[in-house]
């Protein structure tokens, strides 16, 4: 309790402790870092975490970068110490790297330096620069020790402490390189400096490691970090992060809807990542390639995980407004996969397990609808690979008629074919406005729940949550205009006087 009111504390008064205030003789702060070793004596390791946090936010309301360095210096000085004589020893017997305490110690200091990143941001570059190298090294041991455990006692090793510990370690590093780089202001000195040597240990590892459960999600959700951060700068290096874990992350989560969910949610955001920011990477794999990460996105928004679900609905919109940047690839995408991409997305939007994500389904359908009307597909959908004859746009809109038509009635034999035949023309008709698009979409699905006799209220269930956000948010106003009705952890900076 002391530690979280003292990082309150901090966070609310961060400049005053790197001021000299009246009748000092120095910085409060100073102060502090001198007695960092008594402090922290009776702390147990997550309150000296959270210690570390807190003494960090001050620090970092140091204006002055050489001062400011300096006390970072000072506030690093007792984790490093301890870092140095843990490498020292690990350089003279490397199998000290299997001790259970050694390698709980190594964990605690990682995650000190994660909290001091925190806290720090960009400036944190001075203590990570410093044992940068020799974190990725004893990330390294740690995958050959936890390899080599479940290769002799099998993955039922992986829950004894001693494996544990050692995966925190490799958890940490990458939570806290991440991290820093999710916070760093300078993108030329992260893909100079720590970028090649992050890839060279990690995928090297993952993409190597010949048990799935040795293989940790947090590469996946930091390779999506870094690329959210850098952007199209590292579009050089996404085809190596590809290579290195596109495949080997597949062939654990195809096989069914629920192993391995923590690898599953990272995967797709990585694809989310390099979708939004290195589209391009995409275009220059090859065709088979491209075909599973398509695959990939299908699954993703079949899945019974709402939120893996509406990631995948998210990347394949994102998808087809990139495709249609780019007019030479995307005819040839269109050809090859337009209808696919309609198939799959009329077989979840009909779905009543997925009626949650109506709102996404219908923006989708509305876009590839509103596509064949208007000349963006200049080959004929019919006949791939037929000149056009001037007509194209007319005969897709044909052809996606009679192709929908089909497809509902296959799946729906009990709809008389006018029923069919005016939800299509409406599909057209209706694409220029979602909120429309989505009551005729609904319409339709009512059509079909009544004739099975299913329960239609869960197509209702979007505007059901607006209403009840705007009532929670209505609620929330009232409490915050009387004092004492919230708690004081509910109360943020905007709302302080």
């Amino acid at each position: 309790m002391a530690c979280d009111t003292f990082i309150k504390i901090a966070m609310k008064c961060r400049r005053y402790f790197v001021q000299v205030q009246v009748g000092e003789a120095m910085p409060f702060i100073e102060e502090i870092l001198n007695s960092m070793a008594t402090i922290i004596s009776d702390l147990q390791p997550q309150q000296v975490h959270t210690f570390y946090e807190a003494v960090g936010i001050m620090i970092s309301a140091q204006v002055n970068s050489k001062i400011q360095e300096q006390l970072i210096d000072k506030y690093m000085l007792l984790p490093n110490l301890i870092w140095d004589d843990c490498i020292s020893q690990a350089s003279k017997d490397v199998e000290i790297l299997k001790e259970p305490e050694f390698v709980k110690q190594l964990g605690n200091i990682l995650k000190t330096n994660a909290r001091a990143c925190k806290s720090l941001g960009h400036q944190y570059v001075v203590q990570l620069g410093r044992i940068y190298l020799d974190m990725l090294n004893i990330y390294n041991v740690m995958s050959a020790n936890i390899t080599d455990a479940i290769a002799t006692n099998g993955d039922s090793v992986t829950k004894q402490p001693l494996i544990k510990n050692m995966r925190v370690i490799k958890k940490e590093t990458l939570r806290l390189i991440s991290d820093w780089i999710s916070r760093s202001n300078d993108n030329a000195m992260v893909l100079e400096n720590f970028i090649p040597p992050l890839l060279e240990t990690v995928l090297a590892d993952y993409s190597k490691t010949m048990h799935p459960s040795a293989r940790e999600p947090e590469v996946l959700s930091a390779m999506a970090t870094i690329i959210d951060k850098l952007q199209s700068d590292i579009t050089p290096a996404v085809s190596k992060i590809l290579d290195a874990v596109f495949e080997a992350t597949l062939t654990m989560i195809n096989k069914d809807f629920e192993q391995f969910p923590e690898h599953r949610t990272n995967f797709y955001l990585l694809l989310q990542a390099i979708n939004n920011h290195c589209f391009v990477s995409f275009l220059s794999i090859p065709a088979p390639q491209f075909k599973l990460v398509l695959d990939s996105i299908f699954w993703a928004f079949k899945h019974t995980m709402r939120n893996v679900a509406d990631t995948g609905l998210l990347i394949l919109y994102k998808l087809l407004q990139n495709v249609q940047q780019h007019k030479q690839a995307a005819q040839s995408f269109y050809v090859s996969y337009f209808t696919d991409i309609l198939q799959h997305v009329f077989s979840v939007a009909t779905d009543t397990s997925h009626t949650a994500s109506l709102l996404m389904h219908a923006q989708i359908l509305s876009y590839m609808f509103k596509l064949v009307e208007s000349d963006r597909i200049e080959v004929l959908l019919s006949a791939p690979g037929a000149p056009p004859d001037g007509e194209v746009t007319d005969k897709n809109v044909a052809y996606v008629r009679d192709f929908v038509a089909s497809l509902l009635k296959t799946a729906f034999p009990h709809l008389a074919d006018p029923q069919i035949a005016l939800t299509v023309q409406g599909m057209f008709n209706l694409n220029h406005d979602l909120t429309a698009f989505k009551d005729h979409l609904r319409d339709f699905l009512v059509q079909i729940r009544e004739f099975t006799g299913e329960d239609i209220s869960d197509l209702y269930l979007e505007e059901r949550e607006q209403a009840l956000r705007a009532a929670q948010e209505e609620k929330r106003e009232v409490q915050k205009s009387v004092p004492g009705i919230l708690n004081p952890h509910e109360i943020t900076d905007d709302m302080q006087d």
